[in-house]
This record gives structure tokens, C-alpha cells and sequence, in this order.
């Protein structure tokens, strides 16, 4: 594999974070945050993709206060929609490749069935047509790019649901938690993991194999309220010092916990196209979640 001059977006959030060092295994990493390189300000975007000559960028930033953007749609709308266009543009005027995260938010979660790739998006929040807004944008100008689709994101890094419910677990002797929205709780580890194989296998050199959209996801489903009752058992599995039982963990349908955005009922992605581009099957979703629940510091 020749080595790789990559920039890495948002190299301090969740999948970010588990980039930086899977990235620099590659080549010639150059990482930025939001104060060195702010998706809000174009100029300075363009000028650090050019400053760096990339043969891969790696766009892992986004605007995810999903309820903030319904009220911050113009912010939301630079960072989601218009930074992936400039991005788009400067990976194709350098010739690099781009990878590129997109969401659930931007599908209805009306379907029964899990979502491939190629249903319609049909975003029902502002944070969810921003995104549909970037991917359209890079779609349509970068010729090499690869969009990732994942949902129910969590890592060390950052906030996140997971993190925020064994907190709770340790504050708190009750939680009340929706129990009628279902996808698969991704590890911001998986989503690295995907993405440095595929840059590794597919992107020097060049393969048309990973050009386009591809849902990544570990297998299974789970409620939100489910998912918190598996963190919780896991934690106690390994003495974390929590206030909170099972038994005081209640399921509540979705409007009993309203919120500016609305959200998807049904995240469930369909794997079958990032599997057979790997070779490989994906895990289970509890099996990354022991992994990380020993990894975060605890009380």
C-alpha cells in the first residue's frame, strides 16, 4: 500500500477521535478540530484542505445538536451542507478521495424493514435535510468519494447517549427511557475500523469498489430503552458504583419525551453492501458495548 497524505476533520469527536491513530498508521496524518480549522468559515476550510495536498480527506465534523438546529438552521446548514460541497470541490481540484459520515436522521423511519442504501431520504428535521443537503452536494461534484451511513453513534470521546445514561446510573434512582424508536447502538471504533480497512484496501490505489454510499452498522436491533437496560447490566457486571436498579430503568413511548426534533422510529440500516465490500460479517451490537463500558473511567 503506497502511504497516504490524509486530513482528518473533526479529530476530536467520537469517530474522530478513533481515527487519528488507525489514520496515521496510513501515511502522513494532518488533524484539525474546530479551532484550528472551522467547517463554519469556507476560506479557512479550503485553505487547510490545500495546505495539506491530500490523497484522502477525511470528513468526521458535523453539526450534530440535533435539537439546537431547529433553531440554529443557518449554522447547522453551513457545517452539515455547504462545508461537504467545498469539500467535495477541493477533493476533486486535488484528485483525493473523500470519506465522508452521513445519518439515519436523514430517512422518515417509517419502513418496517432495515434501510439500504438506496431508499429515499425523507429527513423530518433540519439537522436531517443538512445532511441529505451534504451528501447530495458530494454526490454530485466529487467523483471518488465514500459516503459512511451510521446511527446510534458512541465513543469515549464526545457526548453520547451511552455515556449519559451510566452517569445517570450513578446519580440518579430512576430513569424513564423511549422504548418505541429501534436501531443498533455503533461504536465509534467499528465506524474507524470500517473506514481505515476501506482506505487501506480501496483508496491506494484507487478501486471503484468503495465509491458511493455504504450503511455501517453491527448486527442486531435494540430500543433506546433497551439499550440503556443493556448499559446498566453491563456496568454492574463490571462493579461500577451505580444508585440505579434494572427494575427503576421505565419504558416510555416517544411522546411522552417531546423534543424540537422529531426522530426517526426505525434506524435500522441494512449492512449487506458494506459486508460483501469487506469480506467480512460485522458484530454483534452488545459486543463492542463491554468493551467500551470498560474503557470509560467510571465513579
Amino acid at each position: 500500500m503506497t502511504a497516504l497524505r490524509i486530513v482528518l476533520l473533526g479529530k476530536d469527536g467520537q469517530v474522530g477521535a478513533a481515527l487519528q491513530p488507525r489514520l496515521a498508521a496510513l501515511g502522513d496524518l494532518v488533524a484539525h478540530n474546530r479551532a484550528t480549522c472551522d467547517l463554519g468559515n469556507p476560506n479557512q476550510l479550503r485553505q487547510a484542505v490545500r495546505a495539506a495536498h491530500p490523497d484522502l480527506i477525511v470528513n468526521a465534523a458535523a453539526y450534530t445538536a440535533v435539537d439546537k438546529a431547529e433553531s440554529e438552521h443557518e449554522l447547522c446548514w453551513r457545517v452539515n451542507a455547504e462545508a461537504p460541497k467545498i469539500l467535495a470541490e477541493e477533493a476533486k481540484a486535488a484528485g483525493a478521495w473523500l470519506v465522508h459520515y452521513s445519518t439515519d436522521y436523514v430517512f422518515d423511519g417509517s419502513k418496517a424493514a432495515p434501510y439500504v442504501e438506496a431508499d429515499l431520504p425523507s429527513p423530518l428535521s433540519v439537522y436531517g435535510q443538512s445532511k441529505r443537503a451534504g451528501d447530495d452536494a458530494i454526490m454530485a461534484t466529487a467523483p471518488n468519494h465514500t459516503i459512511l451511513r451510521v446511527s446510534w453513534v458512541y465513543g469515549l470521546a464526545g457526548r453520547n447517549f451511552a455515556k449519559t445514561i451510566l452517569k445517570f446510573a450513578c446519580e440518579r434512582d430512576e430513569l424513564r427511557i423511549v422504548n418505541d424508536q429501534f436501531g443498533a447502538p455503533t461504536s465509534a471504533d467499528l465506524i474507524a475500523d470500517v473506514t481505515t480497512d476501506i482506505a487501506r484496501r480501496f483508496i491506494a490505489p484507487v478501486s471503484d469498489r468503495a465509491r458511493g454510499t455504504f450503511n455501517v452498522a453491527p448486527s442486531g436491533r435494540t430500543s433506546w430503552y433497551d439499550y440503556a437496560l443493556a448499559l446498566v447490566r453491563e456496568a454492574k457486571a463490571q462493579n461500577w458504583p451505580l444508585k440505579l436498579s434494572q427494575d427503576r430503568i421505565v419504558p416510555i413511548p416517544t411522546e411522552q419525551y417531546p423534543t424540537p426534533a422529531q426522530r426517526p422510529k426505525n434506524s435500522v440500516l441494512d449492512t449487506a453492501k458494506i459486508r460483501a465490500l469487506l469480506g467480512t460479517d460485522l458484530p454483534a451490537w452488545q459486543v463492542p458495548l463491554r468493551d467500551f463500558v470498560a474503557r470509560l473511567s467510571h465513579p
